[in-house]
Protein backbone atom coordinates (compact mmCIF):
# COMPACT_ATOMS: atom_id res chain seq x y z
CA UNK A 1 0.00 0.00 0.00
CA UNK A 2 1.75 3.11 -1.53
CA UNK A 3 -0.32 5.47 1.20
CA UNK A 4 0.05 3.61 3.75
CA UNK A 5 2.61 4.98 6.36
CA UNK A 6 3.46 1.96 9.20
CA UNK A 7 4.51 -2.21 8.47
CA UNK A 8 1.66 -3.91 7.38
CA UNK A 9 2.79 -7.93 7.09
CA UNK A 10 0.67 -10.39 6.33
CA UNK A 11 1.84 -14.08 6.93
CA UNK A 12 0.89 -17.23 5.59
CA UNK A 13 0.94 -20.14 8.38
CA UNK A 14 1.82 -23.47 6.91
CA UNK A 15 0.93 -26.54 9.42
CA UNK A 16 1.91 -25.11 12.40
CA UNK A 17 2.68 -27.06 16.33
CA UNK A 18 3.85 -26.89 19.49
CA UNK A 19 3.52 -25.76 22.62
CA UNK A 20 -0.12 -24.59 23.87
CA UNK A 21 -2.23 -26.68 21.23
CA UNK A 22 -3.80 -28.74 23.65
CA UNK A 23 -7.28 -26.78 23.54
CA UNK A 24 -7.35 -27.27 19.68
CA UNK A 25 -9.13 -30.58 19.91
CA UNK A 26 -9.00 -32.45 16.45
CA UNK A 27 -8.01 -29.56 15.05
CA UNK A 28 -4.35 -29.87 17.18
CA UNK A 29 -0.82 -30.73 14.57
CA UNK A 30 -0.77 -34.13 13.96
CA UNK A 31 2.37 -34.14 16.62
CA UNK A 32 -0.11 -33.86 19.24
CA UNK A 33 -2.49 -36.15 17.97
CA UNK A 34 0.41 -38.60 17.36
CA UNK A 35 1.35 -38.22 20.80
CA UNK A 36 -1.66 -39.24 22.56
CA UNK A 37 -2.36 -41.87 19.91
CA UNK A 38 0.83 -43.26 20.89
CA UNK A 39 0.14 -42.90 24.74
CA UNK A 40 -3.08 -44.35 23.97
CA UNK A 41 -2.87 -47.34 21.97
CA UNK A 42 0.97 -47.73 20.89
CA UNK A 43 0.44 -46.75 17.55
CA UNK A 44 0.29 -43.87 15.39
CA UNK A 45 -2.49 -43.47 12.61
CA UNK A 46 -2.11 -42.53 9.86
CA UNK A 47 -4.30 -42.73 6.37
CA UNK A 48 -3.71 -45.06 3.71
CA UNK A 49 -2.42 -43.58 0.25
CA UNK A 50 -4.95 -41.78 -2.03
CA UNK A 51 -4.84 -39.39 -5.15
CA UNK A 52 -1.19 -41.15 -6.28
CA UNK A 53 0.32 -40.42 -2.27
CA UNK A 54 1.60 -44.36 -0.93
CA UNK A 55 0.08 -45.35 2.75
CA UNK A 56 1.01 -42.13 4.81
CA UNK A 57 3.13 -40.03 2.22
CA UNK A 58 1.08 -37.06 1.89
CA UNK A 59 3.24 -34.28 2.41
CA UNK A 60 3.34 -30.69 4.53
CA UNK A 61 5.70 -28.40 5.58
CA UNK A 62 5.63 -28.25 9.80
CA UNK A 63 6.48 -24.94 10.98
CA UNK A 64 7.50 -25.02 15.10
CA UNK A 65 6.10 -22.72 16.77
CA UNK A 66 9.00 -21.31 18.00
CA UNK A 67 9.83 -20.45 14.11
CA UNK A 68 6.91 -18.63 13.62
CA UNK A 69 7.26 -16.61 16.92
CA UNK A 70 10.72 -15.49 15.39
CA UNK A 71 9.49 -14.36 12.02
CA UNK A 72 6.71 -12.47 13.50
CA UNK A 73 9.26 -10.75 15.95
CA UNK A 74 12.02 -10.33 13.12
CA UNK A 75 9.81 -7.94 11.25
CA UNK A 76 8.72 -6.07 14.37
CA UNK A 77 12.33 -5.81 15.31
CA UNK A 78 13.61 -5.10 12.08
CA UNK A 79 10.96 -3.15 10.57
CA UNK A 80 11.26 -5.13 7.57
CA UNK A 81 9.17 -4.52 4.52
CA UNK A 82 5.30 -4.47 4.37
CA UNK A 83 3.81 -6.94 2.38
CA UNK A 84 2.65 -10.84 2.06
CA UNK A 85 5.04 -13.58 3.04
CA UNK A 86 4.88 -17.38 3.59
CA UNK A 87 5.99 -18.37 7.37
CA UNK A 88 6.65 -22.33 6.25
CA UNK A 89 10.00 -24.09 6.37
CA UNK A 90 10.32 -24.25 2.75
CA UNK A 91 10.53 -28.72 2.99
CA UNK A 92 7.64 -30.86 2.81
CA UNK A 93 7.71 -33.83 5.05
CA UNK A 94 5.98 -36.63 5.04
CA UNK A 95 3.00 -37.81 7.69
CA UNK A 96 5.65 -41.49 8.26
CA UNK A 97 8.49 -38.43 8.37
CA UNK A 98 6.73 -37.32 11.40
CA UNK A 99 5.13 -40.12 12.90
CA UNK A 100 8.73 -41.77 12.87
CA UNK A 101 9.83 -38.42 14.27
CA UNK A 102 7.37 -38.58 17.39
CA UNK A 103 8.02 -42.43 17.72
CA UNK A 104 11.73 -42.01 18.04
CA UNK A 105 11.13 -38.86 20.71
CA UNK A 106 9.02 -40.70 22.60
CA UNK A 107 10.98 -43.88 22.29
CA UNK A 108 7.71 -46.16 21.77
CA UNK A 109 5.40 -46.56 19.50
CA UNK A 110 4.87 -47.92 15.74
CA UNK A 111 2.94 -46.72 12.81
CA UNK A 112 -0.77 -48.22 11.37
CA UNK A 113 -2.87 -47.08 8.51
CA UNK A 114 -6.00 -46.71 8.33
CA UNK A 115 -8.51 -46.07 5.26
CA UNK A 116 -8.91 -42.88 3.31
CA UNK A 117 -12.11 -41.60 4.49
CA UNK A 118 -14.34 -41.42 1.58
CA UNK A 119 -15.50 -37.51 2.70
CA UNK A 120 -12.12 -36.11 2.03
CA UNK A 121 -11.24 -38.18 -0.92
CA UNK A 122 -10.74 -34.93 -3.51
CA UNK A 123 -11.15 -32.65 -1.07
CA UNK A 124 -7.68 -33.26 1.20
CA UNK A 125 -4.71 -31.14 0.34
CA UNK A 126 -2.00 -33.86 -0.05
CA UNK A 127 0.98 -31.48 -0.31
CA UNK A 128 1.57 -28.37 0.78
CA UNK A 129 5.55 -26.74 0.83
CA UNK A 130 6.49 -22.69 1.42
CA UNK A 131 8.32 -20.64 -0.97
CA UNK A 132 10.32 -18.50 1.72
CA UNK A 133 11.94 -16.70 -1.49
CA UNK A 134 10.32 -13.35 -0.79
CA UNK A 135 10.15 -14.19 3.62
CA UNK A 136 14.01 -14.49 2.17
CA UNK A 137 14.53 -11.44 -0.07
CA UNK A 138 12.63 -9.45 2.63
CA UNK A 139 16.17 -10.19 4.81
CA UNK A 140 14.87 -13.07 7.03
CA UNK A 141 17.79 -15.30 7.49
CA UNK A 142 16.91 -16.55 11.27
CA UNK A 143 16.63 -20.47 9.93
CA UNK A 144 14.19 -22.67 10.92
CA UNK A 145 14.37 -25.82 13.60
CA UNK A 146 14.75 -29.39 12.16
CA UNK A 147 11.61 -31.45 12.47
CA UNK A 148 13.58 -34.07 14.22
CA UNK A 149 15.03 -31.42 16.94
CA UNK A 150 11.39 -29.73 17.25
CA UNK A 151 9.47 -32.61 17.96
CA UNK A 152 12.01 -33.87 20.44
CA UNK A 153 12.00 -30.73 22.04
CA UNK A 154 7.60 -30.85 21.53
CA UNK A 155 7.43 -34.25 23.23
CA UNK A 156 9.56 -33.28 25.82
CA UNK A 157 7.56 -30.16 26.54
CA UNK A 158 4.45 -32.87 26.56
CA UNK A 159 5.89 -35.19 28.87
CA UNK A 160 6.53 -32.70 31.57
CA UNK A 161 2.35 -31.74 31.28
CA UNK A 162 1.98 -30.09 27.87
CA UNK A 163 0.66 -26.81 28.93
CA UNK A 164 2.18 -23.31 30.40
CA UNK A 165 0.35 -22.20 33.59
CA UNK A 166 -0.39 -18.30 33.03
CA UNK A 167 1.11 -16.36 35.71
CA UNK A 168 3.93 -19.12 36.99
Amino acid sequence: MPEARSQIVGLRYFNVFGPQEHHKGKMASIFYQLYNQINETGKAHLFKGEGGYGDGEQRRDFVYVKDVVNVNLWFFENNGPSGIYNCGTGVSHTYNEAATAVIKAMGKGEIAYRDFPTALIGKYQNYTQADRTHLEEAGYDLGFHNLDDAVKEYVDFLNAGGYFEYGK
